[in-house]
């Protein structure tokens, strides 16, 4: 059996987006958990300290369901419509043991 994997994404969203940019995130989160069926868990965090800090936990049945993630039509959108609200983003692949 496959391992499931497990993708972290941290953005650094651009001071005064912050609210703008949560409204994509969670139509993004509802989008993939209910049109992809092997997109298991999507987690949004908030950083306590720094509310442009925002960090993103995903659970994928396998490698292909995360490609799949990410060639599909809304997070094309998401990408569009969020990329001018962040400074910086880092995207870790990890296998769930």
């Amino acid at each position: 059996m496959a391992s499931r994997l497990a993708i972290t994404a941290r953005f650094d969203v651009i001071p005064g987006q912050e609210a703008a940019f949560m409204k994509e995130m969670r139509k993004q989160a509802e989008n993939s958990l209910s049109l992809e069926p092997e997109c298991h868990y999507f987690d949004i965090c908030v950083d306590v300290d720094n509310p442009g800090r925002i960090l993103l936990y995903e659970l994928y049945g396998d490698e292909a369901a995360f490609e799949e993630h990410l060639a599909s039509r809304h997070f094309a959108e998401f990408i569009k419509t969020v990329t001018p609200m962040i400074s910086s983003k880092t995207i870790e692949r990890w296998n769930r043991a």
